[in-house]
């Protein structure tokens, strides 16, 4: 071994870093904020629920004594998103990773949302375009001075497999479960939008995305019995599945890595 050479401990250390998680107060996002408060960084946990976004900061805080810095937002508002970097480093005087992880998601209550096909609305298109594709643009572009300057930037936009692969309907008969098309461009366009940015905001910025499969929340058992069956390995995600990924991808551990897109699905897409 090179006496250089640094230990896995040492390269998935983060202490002093900042990190910005989108979605913060969210199912995933909890939890990608537990991991990098575990592994030292500070966290500013970023969320439209600004109740939500207090208590997750204080959980965060107890458990880890950590700084953890609630911060509420709209990413539907093009001001508020470009002023969160600027948030930041008043407060920390650095920014070193930024997660994009809030999304509409399949149980966001949206009229023309979960619908079929031919009753989905663009003004709702638009709204989770706007949230889920332009937001991480916009959030990434005003922050990308302050990675660049970090020495560890990473970007870490959070994906879906329905961003790779069609929707299998037969999944969802009988329930009143959906798979809006808006979901699925918006989650391709992040995908192609993190391979563009790799390249561009290199070397002093790596980006890339993790897709995640479906994630098993108390959804009708013949849903999750279907999808179960559909996949390699037998069992749906849980939000912990995610964890580990994104310390990987936001740490040293993935120093070399960029332009990725680390599939966390049990193999859905891999048939």
């Amino acid at each position: 071994m090179h006496s250089n050479s640094r230990t896995l401990n040492e390269l998935m250390d983060m202490t002093g870093r900042v990190s910005v998680v989108t979605g913060g107060a969210g199912h995933i996002g909890r939890v990608i904020c537990e991991g990098l408060a575990e592994l030292g960084s500070s966290v500013v946990v970023v969320d439209v629920d600004r109740d939500s976004c207090l208590r997750e900061a204080g959980r965060l805080h107890d458990r880890f004594k950590r700084d953890i810095l609630p911060l509420s937002a709209d990413l539907s508002d093009e001001v508020a998103v470009r002023s969160i970097p600027a948030y930041v480093m008043d407060r920390f005087g650095r920014l070193d990773v930024l997660v994009n992880c809030a999304a509409l998601v399949g149980g966001s209550k949206l009229d023309g949302w979960l619908v079929p096909f031919e009753e989905q609305r663009s003004d709702t298109w638009r709204r989770a375009l706007e949230v889920n594709l332009t937001a991480p643009f916009l959030l990434t572009q005003a922050s990308a001075d302050a990675l660049s300057s970090s020495g560890h930037g990473s970007v870490i936009n959070v994906g879906s497999i329905y961003g790779e692969v069609g929707p299998d309907l037969r999944l969802y008969e009988g329930t009143l479960l959906q798979n809006p098309a808006a979901y699925a461009a918006s989650k391709g366009g992040l995908a192609q939008i993190t391979r563009w940015l790799s390249t561009v905001m290199a070397p002093s910025v790596r980006v890339n995305t993790i897709t995640c499969g479906g994630v098993e929340r108390g959804q009708h058992p013949s849903f999750i019995n279907r999808y179960t069956e559909r996949t390699p390995l037998r069992r749906m995600a849980t939000e912990e599945d995610f964890k580990a990924a994104v310390a990987y991808l936001a740490s040293d551990m993935s120093a070399y890595v960029t332009g990725q897109n680390l599939v966390v699905d049990g193999g859905w897409t891999a048939w």
